[in-house]
């Protein structure tokens, strides 16, 4: 899910870009979850990195793009902010604040999607991480996004991916050891799941990618710390 806010004061604009926004998602396939503040003032308010992306009117009435851009920075390195404007002198001073872009109006579409999806490829290439398994004959390099759980049967762990089953060699304790501050948590002695897949938990199990794993008694408690501290850091 990419969280993209669009902070604009004029109601045509923000119509347009949510229009094209909808149009993207139709085209890429990509999951787009749209937030519309009406003044810059609004975001920088309460803003607590909450948005891969954001696209930033820099003319607003109460406070304009580019204050309300160093105050995002603030509390925000990482995310992407790509000005819209009419005014290119403003792209200069644009730079100062870590935009990554800036599109003058008026939007067109083919420009609106080239910028989009060069944001949405640097954000993507920033969070990917990437970890290699030992596998019969060799190794395997794999994005950490890909793996749904890692099950331990016998002398055997088993990745549980996005392509599928890969069977490989260790214990549950180092590869624990080893996803330790990936986002991954031990719901008993023969499960390690991704919390980015935990879609609930029901009675005594966790629902990973539409399959239900037994959590233990014991990890129950810090299962559930983790989930709902990972869901709080992405809501």
């Amino acid at each position: 899910m990419i969280r993209i806010a669009i902070v604009e004061d004029d109601e045509k604009y923000i119509t347009t870009l949510k229009k094209y926004l909808e149009q993207y998602k139709e085209e890429t396939g990509q999951e787009i979850e749209i937030t519309v503040y009406h003044d810059g003032d609004e975001i920088a308010a309460f803003y607590r990195a909450q948005f891969d992306i954001i696209l930033m009117d820099i003319e607003m009435k109460f406070i304009d793009g580019m204050t309300a851009a160093e105050e995002i920075r603030k509390k925000d390195t990482k995310v992407s902010i790509i000005f819209i404007t009419n005014a290119p002198q403003y792209a200069i001073r644009g730079y100062e604040v870590g935009a990554l872009d800036y599109i003058l109006k008026p939007v067109p579409y083919f420009t609106f999607s080239q910028k989009l999806s060069r944001a949405i490829a640097k954000m993507e290439k920033k969070s990917r991480k990437w970890i290699t398994i030992p596998v019969k004959g060799g190794v395997m390099r794999m994005d950490l996004s890909d793996v749904y759980y890692i099950e331990s049967e016998g002398h055997n762990l088993i990745y549980q991916t996005k392509e599928g089953a890969c069977v490989s060699s260790g214990t549950m304790k180092s590869v624990e050891e080893a996803m330790e501050g990936m986002d991954f948590c031990r719901i008993n002695k023969c499960y390690l799941v991704n919390l980015e897949h935990v879609d609930g938990v029901q009675d005594k199990y966790a629902v990973v990618h539409g399959t239900q794993l037994l959590v233990s008694r014991p990890r129950m408690k810090q299962f559930m710390q983790e989930l709902t501290r990972y869901w709080g850091e992405r809501s």
